[in-house]
């Protein structure tokens, strides 16, 4: 039987690691001219390509005003543009420019080499099972959400 006390460590070990890992990602931003809600808009669309500010707030899973400002800053900055959207003329896609494409990469490249560093003592099989877990726990939470506002 699984102890629930060690369940909840590790729901509440997750603000932490998500302050610990902010604060590595504003490291790795130095020098870049990228704040740490710019580069989330940049990654969203490195990964899926032009989006709305709808679609981008869904894959943030957080407001769409607050969206809209990243957004803004990433256009002000010339790293992003809009483009026509054929499937809604009022909310345009949002596309990387070639300087926002270039600058996202470099910066998830280099994070990636921080991951592989900081995981290169941990056991595989536990990372997986970690993952699953955690992926299981959330679904279970959002589900639990959803209920309750029903």
């Amino acid at each position: 039987m699984m102890k629930h006390d060690d369940l909840y460590k590790i729901i509440w070990m997750s603000r932490p690691l998500m302050q610990a890992a902010e604060t590595l990602v504003e490291q790795g931003l130095q020098g870049t001219g990228l704040t740490v809600r710019a580069r989330a808009v940049l990654e969203i669309l490195l990964r899926h390509g032009s989006l709305s500010v709808p679609d981008i707030a869904v894959h943030l899973e957080i407001k769409r005003q607050y969206v809209q400002v990243m957004v803004n800053e990433t256009l002000a900055e010339g790293l992003t543009r809009k483009q026509d959207n054929p499937r809604h003329r009022a909310s345009p896609l949002i596309a990387l420019t070639g300087k926002g494409e270039q600058l996202i990469a470099r910066v998830t490249e280099r994070e990636l080499e921080i991951v592989a560093a900081l995981g290169a003592e941990l056991n595989p099989d536990e990372v997986r099972t970690t993952l699953q877990v955690t992926s299981a726990l959330l679904q279970k939470m959002k589900t639990a959400v959803k209920e309750e506002r029903e």
